[in-house]
């Protein structure tokens, strides 16, 4: 194109060298058409940048949605749980004679644990190496590879749970009337720290006034 400009500028001229402001003039022609390729090239990768970030965005505060609606599931079960065992005690408590007007409360650590079935691979390699001064020695690698057992239930595959543990029990207050007695706090530290599996020094009892 840059010939075909010359040739023309030429023949306007007499065959004679075009001047310098013909020069100029090509060289912004050169320029304006470098600007409008490079604009063709780039601008669709632009464009695909403005569209895909709303997606990026969105699926970014779709996962924060679902991560936190878990945490509310996993909180609202550890607290129906906490409940349970506060009721447990306190019917449990309401039997002894001379105690009354109980409250208990119960902070567990999390929900029940799961325990799952695990089929376990151990691989063993033994290799020669040579020291700097000669000798050789052998080095033994061993490798561990543990996958969980699933089976299959009707048309869904889960996995083998071979036992379930009672979550960790952080703490457990309990007030009421009639344990003002050494002899009585201390038989109802024991029977809770029995029931629930819970060391002795996690358990706080007090008496209410009268």
């Amino acid at each position: 194109m840059i010939k075909q400009l010359l040739q023309f500028i030429r023949n306007e001229n007499g065959d004679q060298k075009p001047n310098k402001k013909w020069n100029y003039i090509i060289i912004l022609i050169c320029l304006s058409l470098l600007l409008i390729l490079l604009g063709k090239v780039f601008s669709p990768k632009t464009e695909e940048t403005e569209e895909s970030q709303p997606i990026i965005i969105e699926q970014e505060k779709e996962a924060a949605k679902n991560s936190s609606q878990q945490e509310q599931i996993r909180q609202t079960t550890i607290r129906e749980m906490e409940l349970s065992y506060e009721k447990q005690l306190t019917e449990v408590l309401e039997k002894v004679s001379g105690i009354s007007e109980i409250d208990v409360m119960v902070n567990l650590d999390s929900t029940d644990i799961s325990v799952y079935e695990k089929n376990t691979m151990t691989g063993k390699q033994v290799t020669d190496e040579t020291d700097k001064s000669g000798g050789i020695r052998k080095v033994e690698d061993t490798t561990e590879d543990q996958q969980v057992v699933i089976i299959r239930q009707g048309d869904k595959e889960t996995p083998l749970v071979v036992q379930i543990k009672k979550p960790e029990v952080r703490g457990v207050l309990v007030a009421a009337k009639g344990v003002e007695q050494a002899s009585t706090k201390t038989w109802v530290i024991e029977s809770i720290s029995r029931v629930l599996d819970v060391p002795t020094h996690r358990i706080s009892v007090l008496s209410k006034n009268k």
